[in-house]
């Protein structure tokens, strides 16, 4: 399918309160915010694309068959992980090892803790079955696939209803054969079952690894397939005429055929179109090195942006408390957002990670929310206007119902002997989520040697903003960006990604005895896989850049460094493979692990342990800007309104964002308005417009 010439770009990400969309019109960026629709999350996309068409002044039909691209970020996968929702999953594997996903290599999340309990189990040990067969590590079969067997491993976990199955069988990155029969299989004897094999989703080893990633991506790829599925159909049926285009974790975008082969590509793809937005944006201003946080509705997230790079890292990536293999752009999560419920806990005030969500969603929302959440101090605080629309006008917040939950917490902590009411309440939840989220930074940085004062803050989402300079306060941050488009910047980062293919293959063998052709057919491999998806995403091959990597490591090591051997090349061109293959990966893993680790150990041959095959296409993305030209035009503020802004109950001024134009500079203390966030100027801050309209917080 090949795109026609169109006008509009469409980027959607899917959040657990609001659904953002950022429609890419020439250089022009038109963003909008609607209600998720948890219920129906397809429902909420037609909606918001229904209010893009009515901006336009188009009908739906019109409106979506001039998009070129509607790019997609959605949650549903981690939605399915936090909520423990998904398919009902069985695991077939080879006989012997049922209780590896058990074991999970001793890990624990917190050592000191005697009672962590272990995660929930996806697939519990009645619904772990196991079958005779056994491939060796050079791809030989020492023991034939008992097809017997596991017609009755089948039979058992029909009987148990399951509605997914998972097969991880030893060796089957190298040799795929007894997996593929088992597909075949279990499709007969279960029919409609959703089923995925290891050599498809992450044909690689070490075999927990392998076999953890692919027990999730049965857990949600019903959900998964399912929801795109249903969005796809309702895209066709309003006049969309090309291919949905998803986000992956990895930071690139890709069709949903694509997806389909392994949906467990999507978890956390939602944070990542925004780190990506961010290296675009930092790029444009100056700034390679930068600490991105996103407070939502939900959750906070943060991640590095580093030399103008948010490289995916393939390998020991745990979310939800699971370990999920595939390449993904490294983003820690808190669940701290606006809809994070305030509650006390033995004595003391505690913020999320419950969510009050959308539905029924904040108490001021009005909508029946009764639990205390951020937002609701905010409102309390005078940071957030009851007096105008929210989100763009759909709806007003109240403070009806939010002064008594404030109260009720109040009474809870025991303190009316102190006058302590439920404005000191909201003040103190407005510091325990500032806390939480400043810990979460610093735990960030630390684990990878960086100090936050060397980097630029980048502030995003709808609650971002109004916390952004206090927190760099806390972490010696002296410039934060916000760019106009903050709100919604997960769904403009779904257009700045380009289409991309990361996948690779294992290898295992010495640097000084490389069977090099075997590495060229694995490549070629890969290269084939790519061609296949790019055209029929509509891109000829020419259009097609490749990095050709290798994941390498010393001898012991558990974990390999990924780096590439032949960057930008064209997909396809394995031209750079020659006699001096060998060397060359060995200077370049060693230079590599001094890069990382500030070492090498120079009498030890490394061993190369897979291939990699990065692929990408260029496709428009939003323009972005830089640079500071003052203005000699003071802005005036709208109006006052009394807040607290850490200091006490002040009339403070209140700035319209659409009455401040580049180079106007606003003093602190004070409070911007924009159409979907609300940017506060703490005191000792100042915010500047910049000549492309986004805005700078500095330290003064």
């Amino acid at each position: 399918m090949t795109y026609r010439a169109k006008n509009y770009r469409v980027g959607i990400d899917i959040g657990g309160t609001f659904t953002d969309f950022a429609l890419l019109k020439g250089d022009e960026v038109i963003l909008h915010k609607n209600l998720s629709t948890p219920e129906d999350r397809s429902l909420g996309v037609m909606e918001g694309l229904a209010k893009l068409a009515g901006k336009e002044g188009l009908p739906l039909p019109e409106f979506l068959s001039r998009c070129e691209a509607i790019v997609h970020g959605t949650t549903v996968a981690d939605n399915t992980l936090i909520e423990m929702n998904g398919a009902l999953t069985g695991l077939i594997t080879t006989e012997g090892f049922r209780d590896e996903i058990e074991y999970r290599r001793g890990y624990k999340e917190d050592i000191w803790d005697v009672r962590l309990a272990p995660p929930v189990q996806i697939t519990p040990r009645r619904r772990r079955l196991t079958v005779p067969e056994r491939v060796l590590h050079d791809g030989t079969v020492h023991k034939a696939l008992d097809e017997e067997a596991l017609r009755e491993a089948c039979r058992k976990l029909r009987l148990q209803n399951v509605e997914a199955v998972a097969i991880s069988f030893l060796f089957s990155f190298v040799n795929p054969q007894h997996e593929r029969r088992a597909c075949e299989i279990v499709r007969q004897e279960i029919q409609n079952a959703y089923v995925c094999a290891s050599h498809e989703v992450l044909p690689r080893a070490p075999e927990y690894d392998r076999t953890s990633t692919t027990v999730v991506n049965a857990y949600v790829g019903p959900r998964v397939t399912g929801y795109l599925e249903k969005l796809v159909q309702r895209l066709t049926e309003g006049g969309y005429e090309n291919q949905l285009m998803v986000m992956q974790a990895s930071g690139g975008v890709m069709t949903k055929e694509y997806i389909d082969g392994a949906p467990i590509r999507v978890l956390a793809s939602g944070p990542a179109g925004g780190v990506i937005g961010s290296a675009h944006c930092g790029a444009a201003k100056g700034c390679p090195n930068l600490l991105c946080v996103d407070m939502g509705g939900t959750s906070y997230d943060m991640s590095l942006v580093v030399n103008g790079q948010a490289p995916a890292e393939a390998g020991w990536n745990m979310h939800h408390r699971y370990l999920v293999g595939v390449p993904m752009v490294k983003v820690e999560t808190l669940g701290a957002g606006g809809g994070s419920i305030v509650h006390v806990n033995a004595g003391a005030l505690e913020v999320g990670p419950r969510s009050a969500g959308s539905e029924p969603g904040p108490i001021c929302y009005g909508r029946g929310g009764a639990a205390p959440t951020v937002t609701d101090a905010l409102v309390m605080l005078g940071i957030l206007s009851t007096d105008e629309g929210f989100a763009g006008g759909s709806f007003t917040l109240t403070r009806e119902g939010v002064t008594e939950a404030f109260q009720q917490l109040a009474d809870e902590l025991g303190r009316q002997a102190d006058g302590y009411g439920p404005e000191q309440a909201a003040f103190d939840t407005w510091r325990v989520v500032n806390a939480n989220m400043s810990q979460g930074v610093r735990r960030t940085t630390a684990g990878k040697g960086i100090d936050p004062k060397d980097l630029v803050m980048l502030a995003y989402g709808g609650n971002g903003p109004a916390f952004a300079a206090i927190q760099a306060e806390d972490l010696g941050i002296s410039r934060v960006l916000v760019p106009k488009a903050s709100p919604t910047f997960s769904a403009l980062g779904t257009l700045v990604a380009d289409p991309t293919i990361d996948e690779e293959r294992s290898y295992i063998a010495s640097a000084a005895a490389l069977d090099v052709p075997r590495i060229r057919d694995l490549w070629t491999q890969l290269s084939d896989r790519a061609s296949h998806y790019f055209t029929g995403a509509g891109f000829e091959n020419a259009a097609v850049r490749v990095n050709y990597q290798l994941n390498m490591r010393y001898p012991g090591q558990n974990f390999s460094l990924s780096f590439p051997f032949e960057a930008d090349a064209p997909l396809g061109d394995l031209s750079f493979i020659a006699d001096d293959f060998a060397a060359r990966a060995i200077a370049l893993f060693n230079a590599r692990h001094m890069a990382e680790y500030a070492h090498i150990r120079e009498h030890e041959v490394p061993e190369i342990s897979g291939v990699r095959l990065v692929a990408h296409a260029r496709t428009p993305s939003p323009r972005a800007a830089g640079g500071f030209t003052p203005s000699s035009t003071a802005p005036r503020p709208a109006r006052h309104r009394r807040a607290n802004l850490g200091q006490g109950f002040a009339q403070t001024p209140v700035y319209l964002g659409r009455d401040l134009a580049p180079g106007m500079e606003v003093p602190s203390p004070a409070i911007i308005e924009e159409t979907f966030t609300t940017i506060v100027v703490y005191p000792g801050w100042k915010a500047q417009v910049d000549d492309a309209g986004d805005y700078q917080l500095l330290r003064t």
